[in-house]
């Protein structure tokens, strides 16, 4: 990222110990340490929402693309039930396919339990 070299870090270190001073330099290095993290994980949490965005964005634009599809083709082609009621004159929206008396609900079959004959004593 920031591309230095070995002779320049050394320098910096150098420059380091002569400013600060041997006996405060860990904790010069722990606190800039600490600052690091503390940036490293804002600039996450913001690359994270900012892609966070983007996905959305991105959704949002193939929903649109999808409804736009699903309704041209519901135009081309439309349901059978619709269909059948155009060709009848009915409305569409009232239009059934089968009676509804012919639907039946669904019933569970009744398990047939086998007995065994009683010993004889």
């Amino acid at each position: 990222m920031f591309d230095i070299g070995a002779s320049e870090l050394l320098l910096i270190v150098v420059i380091a110990i002569v400013a600060i001073g041997p006996k405060d330099l860990p904790l010069a290095l722990r606190t800039a340490g600490k600052w690091m993290g503390k940036i490293r994980r804002v600039s996450g949490h913001f690359r994270a929402g900012v892609e966070t965005m983007i996905r959305e964005a991105e959704m949002e634009e193939m929903e649109k693309k999808w409804r736009e599809q699903n309704e041209a083709i519901m135009a081309d082609h439309p349901p059978a039930a619709s269909a059948e009621a155009a060709l009848i004159g009915q409305d569409p929206g009232t239009a059934v396919t089968e009676p509804e008396a012919a639907i039946e609900p669904e019933t569970k079959p009744k398990s047939k339990r086998v007995r065994k004959p009683k010993a004889a004593a």
